[in-house]
């Protein structure tokens, strides 16, 4: 995990210009607008950890209906074939986006036909390269089923298409539909916790299939066709065809570059929101939500506060308790939302007192102030502190495999390597666990 030197850079190196800014409208309404620097044109992408059953549809469908108003270009994703979303839209959701109010679109994904269109856009390059001389084409599509996990590859695939990440999808086939704000509810936590941590693993992949790409026969025979191959079906790098006359190693290049692009992106407020839900009135619940908080630094995300689901049987005893739990985390209550009955009115909704709160941390510009530091480096006590709510000690793991420059830490079935600055470089000398944080003291 090439994490924390990227995660610990972004507070020094914010666009101050690219920032939410709010302002009020003639009616009174929260209007959130989102400005982007010239050269980085993707969407930001918002979306919800926590326990089934704690509210995370409920709090997503909020969120999109919210930034909608504002006056935002809104897209909710969903992943489930669950029917809530439609229930709370009155809105049919198909497979391409569908216009459910002003700035609102919604879509559900479905891998079975996500699968379709990577396979033809191969073919299409086959057909141009002649790299299997036509073997591909007689691949049918409509035959193939959904292996396990080829629901997260493919989500990937749909998710940087939507906001561009990686900064060149688009480029070769622009989007008819650019959105400032993009809402993905997924299948499950830890299917979303996959897909945040997924490019700041892969480079690690990448790095070890150039090596057998560069330095054996068999790799340097089937690399570089392979690698034009993808590239032309996939437009990772932007460049197309031009490929065909680039040495492998600037093929590598581009892939690594875009990777690392996409990693940092999930580890940048302004790029991507990401919040806790958790059901004040269930332990389990609250337990969960911290958990899958450690989980989400693990995974390189930045968490940027915590929802919690009100109904009518809340007590304040209960949500005075969370806030304390997840604190430094700024918390909010999102209205309940009973299923059944008439359908909600989300002028209403939004625009209550009860929403107040929910509103202004949705809306809260990521700014250095109210960052929560995952990684602290004291180069006077030669140690380096790790936030890691959700844990004990004991399900933390400490490894050093590249001598004393970088730490591999392992906890919440996730990885991640911090690079350790040179003043503070050496073996692990000891830990102690306190307060959700891990003090290592280097030697």
């Amino acid at each position: 995990m090439a994490s924390s030197p990227l995660l610990l850079s972004l507070a020094s190196s914010r666009n101050p210009n690219s920032e939410f800014t709010v302002r009020r409208r003639r009616h009174g309404a929260l209007a959130t607008t989102a400005s982007s620097s010239s050269d980085d044109h993707s969407s930001k992408l918002v979306t919800f950890l926590g326990k089934g059953g704690s509210g995370k549809t409920t709090s997503a469908i909020f969120a999109a209906q919210h930034y909608a108003m504002a006056g935002l270009n809104t897209c909710l994703v969903i992943h489930s074939q669950d029917p809530s979303a439609e229930y709370l839209l009155n809105c049919k959701i198909g497979t391409s986006p569908v216009i459910c109010n002003n700035n609102l679109s919604a879509v559900r994904l479905e891998t079975t036909k996500m699968l379709l269109e990577p396979l033809h856009l191969l073919k299409k390059a086959d057909a141009e390269l002649n790299i299997t001389q036509g073997v591909l084409e007689g691949v049918v599509g409509e035959e193939l089923g959904v292996l396990p996990g080829m629901d997260s590859v493919f989500t990937l695939l749909a998710l940087e298409r939507l906001v561009g990440f990686l900064g060149n999808v688009g480029r070769r086939n622009p989007r008819k539909d650019k959105y400032d704000i993009v809402i993905y509810d997924g299948i499950s936590t830890e299917e979303t916790l996959r897909i945040i941590g997924v490019t700041s693993r892969a480079r690690l992949y990448l790095k070890y299939l150039r090596n057998i790409a560069e330095r054996t026969d068999i790799g340097r025979l089937a690399g570089p066709s392979l690698l034009r191959l993808v590239d032309e079906a996939m437009s990772l790098t932007s460049r197309g065809s031009n490929l065909n006359g680039k040495m492998s190693s600037e093929i590598w290049d581009m892939l690594e570059h875009a990777l690392e692009r996409g990693a940092s992106a999930f580890g940048e407020p302004r790029k991507f929101g990401c919040y806790l839900v958790v059901d004040p009135n269930n332990p389990a619940s609250v337990s969960c939500a911290l958990r899958y908080w450690g989980c989400a630094i693990q995974a390189g995300a930045q968490v940027s506060g915590a929802f919690g689901t009100a109904s009518p049987h809340s007590q304040v005893e209960s949500v005075e308790i969370v806030k304390k739990n997840l604190s430094p985390l700024p918390f909010a209550l999102c209205p309940h939302l009973p299923m059944g009955g008439s359908l909600p009115d989300w002028n209403a909704i939004i625009s209550s007192n009860p929403s107040e709160g929910a509103r202004d941390l949705l809306s809260a510009p990521a700014s250095s102030s109210n960052i929560i530091e995952p990684v602290k480096f004291d180069s006077s006590k030669k140690s380096v502190t790790l936030l890691m709510p959700g844990f004990d000690k004991s399900e933390i793991k400490l490894y050093q495999y590249r001598g004393g420059s970088e730490l591999l830490v392992e906890a919440g079935d996730q990885r991640r390597v911090i690079h350790l600055p040179p003043e503070i470089q050496g073996k692990v000398g000891g830990a102690k666990f306190a307060d959700r944080k891990l003090v290592i003291a280097m030697r």
